[in-house]
């Protein structure tokens, strides 16, 4: 990891001891309680790059639960929902959000919806574990901060987020002098992409009207030895050498010649950078959720197999593990609350 990027990151790095799952005035979360002499085959599917956590959760659950038996086939988010519709799997892994694919193939088998709950934080800037979505400009940008109203009102040509007008140029936003008439070029993923989707779903309020006549999609690029140059990589870049640019990124790519925004859902809100604990308190607008799903046909409860072991992935003891294992950030301990409320 490049020195700069390591001071960003470990000035804020600190702050999760503060709020992980903990940072609420809410009372805390109760210590899972193990039911005796559980016994059952538990099969898990989904994103490959959850193994790792997969497997810390499924040692640690076993020491609870030495009956259980724990399949884990992780071979990608496309293969997450077939696998339960199809009865290949009880609990499905997503690092993004389900696309109508995911969602019709389900709802075309089962003939309703499945289950969902957030298990854990997307990281804040590890490429391929759903990393935090960032603006970046150019350093020698004077600008500090936006609200997602304004975000939309760049990105958008339809402005669901309620801006009285297009936002096109840098003086729209206050700056002035040589930046005053200069266009907002911008810069991001393919909007088909899974951070494309993602940021169409947060930041635009599902619009998929975009600025066309300012924006530059790219699209990861595999290289003839393997390697792959991601999108997010491409955008970073083109600011870098674009000084009127704005970029939806993450901060894997952040350099010394970019900063990234602060960003509040709406004026006269807080803003904030994207920290571990500020994506953990779902304070920065742009962090991405871990998703689970599982099998519940309507008025029916879940599976008291796949409850139980969910009940566990969501209690202080689960939500430690992600942070020991180190690949994601665990939930706050409101999210996990609200998270076992739905587990009926």
């Amino acid at each position: 990891m490049r020195p700069w990027r390591i001071i960003f990151l470990t000035v804020f790095s600190g702050l999760l001891l503060i709020t992980r799952l903990v940072g609420d005035e809410a009372p805390p979360l109760a210590p899972y309680q193990p039911p005796v002499n559980l016994t059952a085959t538990l099969r898990l599917a989904g994103n490959r790059h959850l193994a790792g956590l997969a497997q810390a959760w499924a040692r640690a659950y076993r020491e609870q639960h030495p009956g259980v038996n724990l399949e884990i086939k992780l071979l990608g988010n496309g293969t997450a929902m077939p696998a339960l519709y199809l009865g290949l799997a009880d609990v499905v892994f997503f690092g993004r959000d389900p696309i109508v694919t995911d969602r019709d193939g389900f709802a075309h088998v089962m003939k309703y919806d499945p289950l969902g709950l957030e298990l854990a934080t997307g990281s804040l800037a590890t490429p391929g574990h759903s990393p935090a979505l960032v603006l970046l400009v150019h350093r020698d940008n004077p600008l500090a901060q936006l609200t997602l109203t304004q975000v939309d009102a760049i990105f958008s040509s339809q402005r669901r987020r309620g801006a009285p007008e297009a936002i096109r140029t840098w003086g729209q936003l206050g700056l002035v002098g040589e930046w005053a008439n200069q266009p907002i070029h911008l810069y991001g993923d393919d909007t088909q992409s899974m951070a494309g989707l993602f940021f169409e779903r947060v930041a635009l309020g599902n619009s998929r009207r975009m600025n066309w006549e300012h924006y530059t999609e790219f699209q990861d690029i595999r290289q003839p030895d393997g390697t792959v140059i991601e999108a997010a990589q491409q955008s970073a870049a083109a600011v870098e050498a674009d000084r009127w640019g704005l970029a939806v990124s993450n901060l894997h790519y952040l350099t010394p010649t970019l900063k990234p925004l602060a960003l509040a859902l709406q004026t006269g809100k807080p803003f904030f950078l994207p920290t571990p604990a500020t994506l953990v308190s779902r304070d920065y607008p742009l962090a991405r959720p871990i998703l689970a799903f599982a099998n519940q046909p309507p008025g029916r409860t879940v599976d008291p197999k796949v409850r139980e072991f969910l009940r566990f992935l969501l209690s202080p003891a689960g939500q430690q593990i992600v942070e020991r294992q180190g690949d994601f950030l665990p939930l706050s301990a409101a999210a996990a609350r609200e998270q076992l409320s739905l587990l009926k």
